[in-house]
Formats: structure tokens, sequence, C-alpha cells
């Protein structure tokens, strides 16, 4: 079984802020790969923190996936339900700048499975800093 890294919080604000002018104006500058990994996989490991459990896979390729939401555990092959989306837009949800229901409007978030949706009972995650 996979063991699951502690979440900083501190680290997570941290990782969040130094991609937060990226975050609210789409047409800043792209910053460092290394960052934005940093705040996804933070914010990701934070959401299974947060919600625990193995009933949903949320997947932000490159950087990470992780299980979450109580329920019923699947063992073996795809997940019955799963979220999979880019790094900026699980950003945007992670801090609360975007919905689920937009982004999955907008094509920007793919779910599939009855229970997907349950996520957003979990964000946001992070506050930006102001």
């Amino acid at each position: 079984m996979a063991v699951r890294r502690a979440v900083d919080p501190e680290k997570t604000r941290a990782a969040v802020a130094a991609v937060a002018d990226w975050l609210r104006d789409e047409h800043a500058e792209d910053p460092p790969r290394p960052q934005v990994a940093e705040a996804v996989r933070s914010t990701a490991r934070t959401l299974a923190a947060v919600a625990p459990g193995a009933s949903v896979e949320v997947r932000v390729p490159p950087f990470v996936a992780v299980q979450c939401v109580a329920g019923p555990r699947h063992t073996r092959g795809t997940p019955p339900n799963i979220v999979e989306t880019d790094p900026r837009t699980w950003l945007l949800l992670a801090t609360g700048l975007r919905t689920i229901d937009d982004a999955a409007a907008a094509g920007a978030l793919q779910l599939s499975g009855s229970r997907a949706r349950d996520i957003a009972a979990a964000l946001p995650l992070v506050a930006l800093p102001q």
C-alpha cells in the first residue's frame, strides 16, 4: 500500500502564493514548472487529507493523482469515480477562483462517476494571499 505524505499547511500556502499572479491573470507569464508542480502536489495531497478515502481519484497530469472521499473503495483497474484536469484549472479549483460546475461546463474538468463531484465539499483548500 502506498504511504501518504503528510501535508504541511505552511508549505502549501507558500507554494500557492508562488503561483498566485498566474492564477489571478491567465495572461501572466507561466511560473517555473517546479513551482507549479509543488503547488499542484501540495494542494492535491491536502485534498486527500481533508477528505480521506478512496472512492474518488483526482488526477492532475503530469504531476499527481490522489485518492480521496470516503465511500466504496476500488482495488483494481480504473476507479469508478475520476476527476481529471490540467494544473492551472486544478489550482483555480483549490483556491476557490473557479467552481467545479464552471470548470466542467467549460470543458476544463472531466468528471466520471456518480461521486466525482463530491470533492466540491472540500473546496477551496487554500486562500490566495491578498
